[in-house]
Parts: C-alpha cells; sequence; structure tokens
C-alpha cells in the first residue's frame, strides 16, 4: 500500500475531481499529488457544508451538510442553485445524492427532495425533473449513500428501513427514465439472511456486499445464504448471491471494491482486503478511519472524512488538518 500525506487547512468538504482532490466549499482548493495546492475561487460558502460530491466531468458538484436538509450545486465552482432533502431523520442518516450521466450525454442529479423514500432523477443544468410526471408510492426505505455503476446504467442505494436495519435497493437508470414508477420499488433485492451494511460495484453487473458482525439476524437457521459478519458477491442481473464467506476482519460501512479480487476496509483503519479469500493483505494501523458501519451515523463523533476515487480507486481519508492518500 502507497501512502501520500497532505497537510492540509480548515479543510470543510473533500472529492475527487480526476486525478487531485477538490474542497468545492472552500475557494474550490486543488490538491495535486505533488503537493501543489490551487484554487478555483476566491470566497468560501458561509454554511456549515461538510460533504461533496463531483461529477465524472469535473464540471458539476453539490456540497451539502451530511446530516441536514441543505445544498448547493455548483458549476465550475458557482452557484447553479440550492437544493434540499427531506427533513424527516435528516439529523440521522447521510444524505442521498449522485451523479450519473444519461446516454444521451445528460447530466443527472439523483436525490431525493421531496420525500426521504422517493428516488428523483434532476436534469443538472435546466433543473427539470425527469421523473415527477405520474403519481409516485415509493416504498419505506431510507435511501442513503448513492453509488452509479461505471457504465451509468444502473443506481444502487444503501439505506436503511426501520426498525432500523441496513439493506439495498438496486434501479435501471433508463427504465426509471421512461417509468418513474421503476424507481417507487428496487428492481431487485438479495435473499439474505442478515442486513447489508456496505455495498459496491465490482462491475456493472457484479456488487461485492457486507453484512454488519453484531446486528440481529433475519434467520438464525442454518443456510447457504449470506449471514451476519460475512461478504458475498451479488450478481444484479441473475439476482443470485455466491462466494460468500467470513472474513477474518470486520465488516465496516466503507467496503469499495478496487478489482475482482481486492477491496478497501475502512473500519477502524485502512485495509486492503482479498475478498476471495477473506484475509487482510495490507493495512495501516496508525491511520483512524472511523468505526462507522450504515448509513446512520448521528451517535458518531470525530469521524474523518472519506473519499473514494472510482477511476484510480485510491482512497483519501481527512482528518486533524491532514489528507491521507492511499493507493493499491
Amino acid at each position: 500500500m502507497q501512502r501520500q500525506t497532505i497537510q492540509t487547512n480548515n479543510l470543510s468538504t473533500l472529492s475527487w475531481s480526476n486525478d487531485y482532490l477538490i474542497d468545492w466549499a472552500n475557494s474550490g482548493r486543488q490538491y495535486f499529488a505533488d503537493g501543489q495546492v490551487k484554487e478555483l475561487g476566491s470566497y468560501h460558502f458561509a454554511f456549515s457544508f461538510d460533504s461533496a460530491i463531483t461529477s465524472e466531468d469535473g464540471i458539476y458538484a453539490v456540497i451539502y451538510k451530511k446530516l441536514g436538509t441543505k445544498g448547493l450545486l455548483l458549476k465550475n465552482g458557482q452557484i447553479l442553485r440550492e437544493i434540499n432533502r427531506s427533513y424527516y431523520q435528516a439529523e440521522v442518516y447521510e444524505y442521498p445524492i449522485a451523479f450519473a450521466k444519461l446516454k444521451d450525454g445528460r447530466n443527472i442529479l439523483i436525490h431525493c427532495p421531496e420525500n426521504y423514500c422517493r428516488l428523483d432523477f434532476e436534469e443538472v443544468e435546466t433543473g427539470n425533473f425527469l421523473t415527477n410526471h405520474i403519481v409516485r408510492k415509493p416504498s419505506d426505505f431510507f435511501h442513503s449513500r448513492l453509488e452509479v455503476s461505471l457504465d451509468h446504467k444502473t443506481l444502487l442505494s444503501k439505506g436503511w428501513a426501520w426498525h432500523p436495519y441496513d439493506f439495498i435497493e438496486v434501479f435501471d437508470i433508463e427504465e426509471c427514465i421512461h417509468n418513474p414508477i421503476a424507481l417507487d420499488k428496487s428492481k431487485h433485492k438479495p435473499d439474505v439472511d442478515a442486513e447489508i451494511c456496505s455495498a459496491s460495484f465490482i462491475t456493472n453487473d457484479l456488487v461485492l456486499i457486507g453484512s454488519p458482525n453484531d446486528t440481529e439476524p433475519f434467520n438464525d437457521e442454518p443456510s447457504d445464504k449470506l449471514k451476519n459478519g460475512q461478504i458475498g458477491i451479488w450478481n444484479i442481473k441473475t439476482n443470485e448471491v455466491t462466494e460468500i464467506i467470513q472474513p477474518n476482519f470486520t465488516i465496516g460501512g466503507h467496503l469499495m471494491a478496487i478489482d475482482e479480487t481486492f477491496a478497501w476496509n475502512l473500519y477502524e483503519n485502512p485495509k486492503i482486503i482479498n475478498f476471495k479469500t477473506g484475509e487482510i493483505v495490507d493495512e495501516l494501523k496508525d491511520i483512524q478511519s472511523g468505526n462507522q458501519i450504515s448509513s446512520i451515523i448521528h451517535h458518531l463523533y470525530n469521524l474523518p472524512t472519506i473519499a473514494f476515487n472510482r477511476q484510480t480507486k485510491q482512497v483519501a481519508i481527512s482528518k486533524d488538518n491532514k489528507i491521507e492518500i492511499l493507493t493499491k
């Protein structure tokens, strides 16, 4: 594992744009691998924004409060418009937000402006909603930690439902454009015996999933289904969960696939794990990467800011005025 440390000052948000890091809330301050620091703008946004995402082309960004309702959509660092999410339980779990690109080239923003359980697609440039022209009856699921497949065809929601329990839902983006009712219920759900607290696209069709160690199981009878503390691979086309193993580490909320064999597991400290064998192949014990397991984080304090680069598979962890950039 390669490690690079960059010193910062008053970092607010952190996301990747191509191969560099950027703090959109603070003058669009850019952090480069060679140590250079540049600023796109000349001012910071006067609000307690603590999180950000950046579109794949680097033009658009959203800065938002992770446990709040307010966000700003930016274009080249300038405000395009304000966005909001439902107030309900907003102080409890992570803000659901993601960018995607349609096959005609339009950038869309995926979020929950109307209700905690209702996903909507919004044209980034125009603000036109593509999914609100018919009556919607979404299922009762708190969407969070949204992730879009690399081919921009599939949306993954890593949220929760009452009582509460963590789970995941998946949606065909193009299908939802043509028929927004398809956004009201997951296209598939993995057949498992335990909660799913973490998930990450391995390929466009395969998703790495992990179950928390200490939650109440859905079913404690013997079976070949995924159980507490296990990881597996979910095929979203066939809806099958295979290659289930019991790893020798605790599964956290940041389980991110690097390739078809290895993944990051950031529970407590950064680890590269082999999800085929369940073994830790490398780790750094002197970096604290938090104890997040779920999208529900209101009870956790001093969590670091974490950003994952989907192209390079690098991880950036920011805390105490420094950024640790980790590369496999």
